[in-house]
């Protein structure tokens, strides 16, 4: 059969499956996530079924899927929103960092791998999913929530400190000496403040040049100059995401609103490719070695993201069922933890590291979509309720 046929047939096979998990997810009211993951598991390497002809259209795809959920997640907040929840969830990063990354660096310690895997088994844990959890929050219709904006204002705090953490890592991989890594790290930095300055004061300029009531032209745009400023920041060693998720900032107005409603199909689409692109790269051989430090690792390193979430959540003024919410919605580990794996693992540090980390995502990117649904079940509402009314009388009575 024609190279391209095949390429086609697979691809509309796995856009097909796609489709009829997300229904099963639907009627089932749970997110698709998990589904899609172990579908991708299935037929990826080692599967049942390998997929051999449609590999660069999901690789590519699943990188789109990235950018878009960012830029959408952006679209939701302003430059000056933005800001303000980075000054005020500053100490909450640094508990997260502390809190995340120390689990990671001890057990390469404890097995033996060293300091440099030590470093980038903490940059594994500490590091969140910005794309999971932004598709998760808009599954779940918490994009509005009073919570989110502290969710997102951690996100974006280790996103931008892998502006600083990728070329350190980098740097120690490969044996760099000092004096170019430290301009690894500056122009990383220095691309970043250029990035938000020009989305802080010339936001306005930016969304009335890409603003036009033409369908066609105005996706093209939009989509043109998002994925050209990601690629531009991923050279400089800034993540692609953060790019995406600061022109989504820049963009105001009804030119924001105008594009959310057509990106949006697009954003679903290439999400679920970026979810079955982690799973068909998975090999289900070299997770089972690793199933038992992976699932500690996950449980401990769930538990601090939740206390994480929960106190910086707190400390904002959320109510106690706001903050379980943030707290649950912190626990998937995703691109940047597999992009760490795979830039060890590829300098030739230890070949388990790889393994571990896979296992270790698709347990928390499995976990974390049905633990974040747990503060919509009746008893845990009652019982978040029940908490804080506890607390007031409390606070009451030491008052008095």
């Amino acid at each position: 059969m024609d190279h391209g046929a095949l390429d086609l047939i697979e691809i509309g096979a796995l856009l097909l499956g796609i489709a009829i998990v997300g229904r099963l997810a639907a009627r089932l009211h749970i997110s698709p996530i998990p589904f899609i993951l172990v579908g991708g598991l299935a037929l990826g390497e080692g599967g049942l079924i390998p997929v051999d002809h449609a590999e660069g259209f999901i690789a590519v795809g699943a990188e789109i899927g990235v950018i878009l959920l960012l830029l959408m997640l952006g679209l939701e907040y302003s430059p000056r929103e933005l800001v303000g929840n980075l000054r005020t969830s500053s100490s909450a990063g640094a508990l997260d960092m502390v809190l995340n990354a120390a689990p990671g660096a001890a057990l390469a310690l404890l097995l033996g791998w060293g300091p440099v895997a030590a470093m980038a088994l903490a940059g594994i844990t500490w590091v969140s999913s910005s794309g999971v959890i932004a598709k998760m929050l808009q599954e779940l219709g918490r994009l509005t929530n009073r919570e989110t904006p502290t969710v997102l204002s951690i996100l974006v705090l280790e996103d931008l400190a892998m502006a600083f953490y990728l070329p350190i890592l980098t740097a120690l991989l490969v044996g760099m000496d000092l004096g170019l890594a430290t301009v690894m790290v500056v122009v990383a930095l220095a691309s970043v403040v250029v990035i938000l300055y020009l989305a802080l004061r010339h936001g306005s300029w930016f969304s009335r040049m890409l603003w036009t009531r033409d369908a066609e032209p105005f996706l093209l745009a939009v989509l043109g100059v998002t994925v050209l400023v990601a690629g531009l920041a991923s050279e400089v060693k800034v993540s692609a995401a953060v790019g995406a998720f600061l022109v989504g900032i820049a963009i105001q107005g009804k030119t924001a609103i105008e594009a959310e409603r057509v990106l949006t199909p697009l954003r679903d689409l290439f999400a679920s490719v970026f979810f079955l692109y982690f799973g068909l790269s998975t090999d289900p051989g070299d997770l089972v070695p690793m199933l038992l430090p992976a699932l500690v690792l996950a449980v401990v390193t769930m538990g601090t993201k939740i206390a994480t979430g929960y106190r910086a959540a707190r400390r904002a003024g959320i109510g106690e069922a706001g903050r379980w919410r943030a707290g649950f919605a912190l626990t998937p580990r995703g691109e940047f933890s597999i992009v760490i794996a795979g830039l060890a693992v590829g300098a030739g540090l230890e070949p388990a590291l790889g393994a571990l980390a896979a296992a270790y995502v698709l347990i928390t990117m499995i976990t974390g979509p049905l633990l974040a649904r747990v503060t919509d079940a009746e008893w845990f509402t009652t019982w978040s309720r029940r908490r804080q009314a506890a607390r007031r009388e409390r606070q009451r009575a030491a008052a008095s």
